[in-house]
């Protein structure tokens, strides 16, 4: 199988990125966070309105949801490393 072969997709959506350290997935999260606070005036965003706004956005379970926004919010360690 040559390079040209392989799908790189999700493979590439998984990879940090250099400047922050996040992936796609984790930076979509941050980003509809913030505009969803920035609409709600700065309160806390309730995370069944979070998710809703993701999925509009990117293809993401539940559960893969859950464990990204538990690792970002300091909930989890990030067993991986």
């Amino acid at each position: 199988m040559s390079n040209n072969d392989i799908d790189w997709g999700d493979s590439l959506d998984n990879l940090p990125d250099v400047r922050d350290g996040l992936n796609k997935k984790e930076r979509m999260i941050m980003y509809c966070l913030q505009q969803t606070q920035d609409e709600l005036g700065g309160r806390n965003v309730p995370t069944i309105m979070l998710y809703g706004r993701v999925i509009e956005k990117i293809d993401i379970s539940q559960e893969e949801f859950q464990l990204i926004l538990s690792r970002l919010t300091g909930l989890t360690r990030n067993t991986d490393m």
